[in-house]
């Protein structure tokens, strides 16, 4: 079973950044695409963006284009989310995950999370 373990969460002033890590580890042999999520409070969980294996497709809500940037260290198994410019209403509680599929946008088509790490973002 595959395991996603996130880190990098936390407090932040508005305009600032975070850099969020996502671990994969055990049997890793997926050629997936691997997305940031996030939710906040009385929300639904929401798309943030996703990468292909390659890193050749990338993509990003509306929300943070400009902003944020997905990428990914194939050698660490590691998927990054860099996040500037940060706004209060960024505050939300981060997932990583692994699509069903080598590309994929909607959350229905992930199938593996990790914890989830917190980001709080202050006026």
């Amino acid at each position: 079973q595959v395991q996603l373990v996130e880190s990098g969460g936390g407090l932040v002033q508005a305009g600032g950044s975070l850099r969020l890590s996502c671990v994969a580890s055990g049997r890793t042999f997926s050629s997936n695409s691997m997305g940031w999520f996030r939710q906040a409070p009385g929300k639904e969980r929401a798309f943030v963006a996703a990468i292909s294996w390659n890193a050749e497709n990338t993509y990003y809500a509306e929300s943070v284009k400009g902003r944020f940037t997905i990428s990914r260290d194939n050698a660490k198994n590691t998927v990054y989310l860099q996040m500037n410019s940060l706004k209060p209403e960024d505050t939300a509680v981060y997932y990583c995950a692994r699509s069903y599929f080598a590309w994929a946008l909607s959350v229905k088509d992930y199938g593996v999370w990790g914890q989830g790490t917190q980001v709080t973002v202050s006026s």
